[in-house]
């Protein structure tokens, strides 16, 4: 069933208050998404290459464990390694055919950490701990069944929207940049664990940027806020170049405090929090589109490392939001639009139990000048789910 409506509501860039938070690939929740999916993006492509077509298995269980660091400026040393834990469930053999299941997470997940974190070794720094197992005989016997569309394995709803405001924007751009290969070549100094949070009050944008130093590079508290100065300035510079606000500002590393030396200022030994302070668990950071939007319309699953054939918590996800985005791009007069999904267990995932759109239109459109066209553009988008399904394999689409 496909619905289409008229949005009711004024769009969030109406609203007095917008707030909107980015954590970066260096956040210990940010590390827990992104390794799990890189583990379920590796266990499809050699499910695909053994067998020729991807069996079961959701990676979306994981606790980042903090471990403990001795700093100093100047430099420091890991005591403890952080510890992964990586779950949930994977098809270990197929007849009497196995699948090294624990070597290619192991793999995936420290593949990750090389490409991400410069100054992680996850051979020194980090423990892994696998506890994948064999799924379920009804979910599992999914994959089993016969049909070209595979059923969905829950019964879950997601929600998708565009285009994004520009806070939404602003908050994605500045830490992106952050972490961007130029910016750490210009400043090396500063860690991969960035947090952005935005608030834009009427049309003024304020945000609070939270990104560590790292202590090999900062020899004294002195040369710490020299540096930090530097880079506030850059980051201000940064923000003169993003439209569509009166007024900007930003405050960097809100907790330091001149004169007390290690306790104040945000000093890292290899640039995540996940060293000493901080834990992480898949699902609390960035929803699929790269933001938390707290004036948005929110789902509740976690979409990284669930399987991209059946599990509709991480195909729904991501495809409400591509179906919103063409919407808005291929109607003239759509100002915004919010799809939302809803699967049933056991029913093909290309046939939801509800489809819907609700569009904001500008001044003059009626819903039926757009409704057939939006409509034919869910049903085609769904039509090809089996596409869709194999680019979310091979890691097209991020998820957080």
């Amino acid at each position: 069933m496909i619905t289409i409506e008229a949005f009711k509501g004024n769009s969030v860039q109406e609203q007095q208050v917008e707030i909107v938070e980015r954590k970066g690939k260096g956040h210990p929740d940010f590390i827990c998404d992104a390794a799990m999916d890189a583990v379920s993006v590796a266990l499809s492509q050699e499910y695909i290459r053994q067998f020729g077509r991807i069996l079961h298995h959701n990676i979306d269980k994981s606790l980042l464990a903090a471990g403990s660091v001795e700093k100093r400026f100047g430099g420091g040393r890991v005591t403890r390694p952080m510890e992964l834990i990586i779950g949930d469930r994977a098809t270990f053999s197929v007849g009497d055919r196995q699948i090294p299941v624990t070597e290619i997470a192991l793999g995936a997940a420290r593949e990750w950490f090389r490409k991400n974190l410069r100054f992680v070794d996850p051979e020194l720094h980090v423990n892994f701990r696998v506890v994948l197992a064999p799924g379920s005989e009804e979910l599992t016997d999914i994959f089993a069944r016969p049909g070209e569309v595979m059923a969905a394995n829950d019964t879950s709803a997601a929600v998708g929207y565009w285009p994004l405001s520009p806070t939404e924007l602003a908050v994605l751009a500045l830490e992106q940049h952050l972490n961007s290969r130029e910016f750490k070549e210009h400043f090396p100094e500063t860690g991969e664990d960035i947090k952005v949070m935005g608030l834009r009050s009427g049309n003024d944008l304020e945000l609070t940027v939270a990104m560590p130093f790292l202590a090999r590079f900062i020899e004294s508290e002195g040369e710490y806020f020299a540096r930090k100065g530097v880079v506030e300035r850059e980051i201000g510079e940064f923000l003169t170049g993003l439209p569509g606000f009166d007024r900007k500002g930003v405050r960097l590393n809100a907790l330091d405090e001149p004169g007390r030396g290690l306790g104040g200022v945000y000093l890292s030994l290899l640039g995540t929090s996940a060293e000493d302070a901080d834990s992480g668990q898949v699902g609390r950071g960035n929803r699929v589109n790269g933001i938390i939007a707290l004036g948005r319309p929110l789902g509740t699953e976690a979409a990284a490392g669930k399987n991209p054939v059946s599990h509709v918590g991480k195909i729904y996800n991501i495809l409400a939001h591509r179906l919103a985005q063409e919407i808005c791009e291929e109607l003239e007069g759509v100002r915004e639009a919010h799809v939302l999904l809803l699967s049933r267990i056991g029913t093909p995932i290309d046939r939801p139990r509800m489809a819907a759109a609700q569009l904001l239109l500008e001044k003059g459109i009626r819903l039926g000048d757009v409704s057939a066209k939006a409509e034919e553009i869910i049903g085609q988008r769904l039509a090809g789910i089996n596409g869709f399904c194999m680019e979310l394999a091979a890691g097209r689409y991020p998820v957080c």
